[in-house]
């Protein structure tokens, strides 16, 4: 205890020496070798730049000497875009903190490349120079590369020389681009990597042009599919395959028979002079379908297909990889009734035709449906023999009459002057409608020509022969008026008949003229039985009165005529015997007169 108490006391003990080999440098000799020691380690600033060196790595840091008296520590995130970085490299580092609560000189190799990141990115721009960035992130058209801690856009059209479908792939990836714009107001930097591999493709691009001949086949590559056709990358030259020449057999998009960046082989069909535009075949390159067609299929045959299209006028079928024939509308059914091919198939169907043409060498063929049935016009006469009577459903109409269909296939014409006996019809959907039955006699046959003539009035007794006993001329009946116009009007007589007043013929005893919907009296002044036409005429009911009453006035008035004038004459005979009495005694007394003489 003693002991100890004397070492406390002693005023120059060393206690830095405590757990130390005693070295033998005196005082003097360590300051020195400060000084010397000093003068190898860097006087550094805060926010300065230096080039340091790395000196060791792990998974979150690495350790860069900057020639202090301590390593500084960077953060590995900071060389993303340098993945081959590695001990013994020259960095650049910005001190950020000499030292930091743990003593640790801090650096940051970002901010380090972005105070000379303007400078670098131009003097790239300028030389042509091939850099490196790490690619951050996805954007909209394109990607954010980190250039010298400075964010560059490439574009996605800029990425490579062929399409690119998926921008993500590229992400967390290094690669070596080529500055193409600077927008140093704006800070803005695009970069691309097309065109670091342009110049060796385009040289590709030559020796394959140079090399092209038609009929030549080649592997390419599916680069981009359209509705029309492929495009197919030959190694930096472009080719298209249009649909049609994909497949021998229909398809209604490529993707039936191609993917995106298969490989093909295709035979080249065409090119311009400058071999820029290049048409390419996949279809050639297998045998022709009519080729391998059966030999013995002729016509007449019975053939199953699928119907592939369809137009109005028919629908193809496909009966073979590639071979198609036409079933015409006509060649549906034996009806001759205007319609279209979607009336009978649709496309998706099989179908069981006959084959009515066959063409191998111009490869066409056509087929026939309503062949497999019997053809019913064969026993048209027997069926519907000529005054036969039968029931038929009204399909269409025309102007001069009403075609009705008696079975599928058969179907005749009843004339619009043989619907009714009475009534004029001036179109047959003033009398049907079309999908009525309607009762018919076949008046006439023309199985060559495939046409019937029918009649629906002829199923009744013509009532003209009774009208002609009815309506006799100057006979009186009630009508009415159901139609008007610039020459007269129409009249509704009774048995359903219908007559025509003439325009002078409509006057009233009035002196109006009758309207639509009167009800008046009308005298017949004209019956034809073979044109069917009765003329009437209401005026006649009423002027005849009239001339009775002046006809009667006129015989009162003769007859007082005539009474005056007998009267007169028994006034004048009176007067005349008188007359003649005093000529007489005139004379008598003459004659005395001249025989006194």
């Amino acid at each position: 205890m003693s002991e100890l108490n004397a070492v406390v006391g002693v005023p120059d003990f060393d206690w830095g020496s405590i757990g130390k080999k005693q070295d033998n440098y005196s005082a003097g000799d360590r300051t020195k070798m400060d000084e010397l020691y000093e003068k190898t380690l860097k006087t550094v600033n805060d926010l300065q730049i230096l080039e340091g060196t790395v000196v060791s790595m792990n998974n979150r840091e690495v350790v860069v000497n900057i020639g202090y008296k301590s390593d500084g520590v960077v953060t590995l995130s900071e060389f993303k875009y340098n993945p081959e970085l590695k001990v013994g490299d020259k960095v650049e580092v910005f001190i950020e903190n000499q030292e930091d609560k743990s003593g640790q000189l801090i650096l940051s190799h970002k901010k380090a490349r972005a105070n000379a990141s303007w400078d670098r990115v131009n003097r790239a721009l300028t030389g042509d120079e091939i850099i490196k960035g790490y690619v951050k992130c996805r954007t909209k058209g394109g990607l954010i590369v980190d250039v010298f801690g400075i964010e560059a856009f490439l574009p996605g059209s800029q990425i490579d020389v062929k399409p690119i479908r998926d921008y993500d792939i590229y992400v967390g990836k290094t690669m070596e681009f080529k500055v193409v714009k600077i927008n140093n107001e704006f800070k803005n930097v695009v970069v691309s990597h097309k065109a670091l591999i342009e110049a060796e493709i385009e040289a590709q691009k030559k020796d394959i042009i140079s090399k092209l001949e038609k009929g030549q086949v080649l592997e390419g590559t599916v680069k981009n599919i359209t509705s029309y056709g492929v495009f197919i990358d030959l190694g930096g030259v472009d080719g298209l395959i249009h649909i049609t020449d994909l497949s021998w057999g229909r398809i209604s998009h490529p993707e039936e028979i191609v993917k995106l960046d298969e490989k093909i082989n295709v035979v080249i069909l065409d090119f311009d002079d400058d071999k820029k535009r290049i048409a390419l075949g996949l279809k050639q390159l297998s045998a022709h379908p009519w080729d391998t067609l059966n030999s013995e299929l002729k016509v007449g045959d019975k053939i199953k297909g699928k119907v592939v299209v369809l137009a109005d006028y028919g629908a193809f079928v496909e009966v073979a990889q590639g071979v198609e024939g036409l079933i015409h509308v006509s060649e549906m059914s034996w009806s001759q009734h205007l319609r279209t091919a979607q009336d009978f198939v649709k496309v998706g169907d099989e179908v069981e035709a006959v084959v009515l043409t066959l063409d191998r060498e111009e490869r066409k063929m056509s087929l026939g449906i309503k062949q497999l049935s019997p053809d019913p016009w064969a026993a048209i006469v027997d069926k519907y023999a000529k005054g036969s009577r039968h029931t038929g459903t009204v399909r269409n109409f025309t102007n001069f009459g009403v075609f009705v269909e008696l079975e599928e296939g058969v179907d005749g014409l009843v004339h619009i002057s043989d619907l009714s006996w009475s009534k004029k019809i001036k179109h047959p959907s003033e009398f049907c409608k079309v999908g009525d039955k309607m009762d018919v006699v076949v008046l006439e046959i023309d199985a060559e020509n495939r046409r019937l003539s029918l009649g629906h009035k002829q199923l009744e007794e013509n009532p003209w022969d009774v009208f002609e006993s009815v309506f006799t001329e100057g006979s009186v009946h009630k009508g009415t008026i159901t139609a008007v116009n610039d020459k007269g009007a129409v009249v509704s007589l009774t048995y359903g008949v219908e007559g025509f007043c003439p325009g002078k013929h409509l006057v009233k005893a009035d002196g109006s003229t009758a309207k639509m919907e009167e009800a008046l009296d009308f005298k017949v002044i004209e019956f034809s039985k073979d044109s069917k036409k009765i003329i009437v005429s209401h005026a006649r009911t009423h002027e005849e009165v009239k001339e009775s009453e002046r006809a009667a006035e006129k015989d009162a008035k003769k007859a007082d005529r005539e009474d005056a004038k007998k009267a007169v004459k028994k006034v004048k005979d009176n007067v005349e015997k008188t007359t003649l009495g005093d000529i007489s005694a005139l004379s008598a007394l003459k004659d005395k007169m001249d025989g006194k003489k």
